[in-house]
């Protein structure tokens, strides 16, 4: 065996430990890879039904959103006929209960100052 016979055997040897040294974290990587994979699988596993609910729920929200739009339309027209109805009946009935109200509040006074003059009389 030569001198470079034996250079190249202690290069073999030294590559392949190398390799072997090398190895050991590539398949540790390897085994990070596959339990990411699979923590990603279960997240995924989980995460999908929640967005299924979440948009179950955001279609039923919109149903009683419109629901709620349904009895505020409805308020606001119950609320412009109580208005009418108030001003119809004001213009009808008001009017002329006032002047019944000061007319009788006149007769009062008027008798009242004759009950007091025939009082005074006495």
């Amino acid at each position: 065996m030569s001198v470079g016979d034996v250079a190249g055997l202690i290069a073999a040897i030294a590559f392949v430990l190398l390799v072997g040294v090398l190895a050991v974290p590539m398949v540790k990587l390897g085994r990070t890879f596959d339990a990411t994979t699979a923590s990603v699988k279960e997240l995924t596993d989980h995460t999908i039904p929640v967005l299924d609910e979440t948009a179950t729920l955001v279609a039923s929200s919109n149903v009683q959103l419109e629901n709620i739009d349904t009895v505020t339309t409805a308020a606001a027209q119950v609320s412009e006929n109580v208005s009418a109805l108030t001003a119809l009946f004001a213009a009808t009935v008001g009017s002329p209960m006032i002047k019944v109200a000061a007319f009788s509040y006149g007769v009062r006074r008027a008798l009242g100052g004759l009950g007091a003059s025939a009082r005074k009389a006495r």
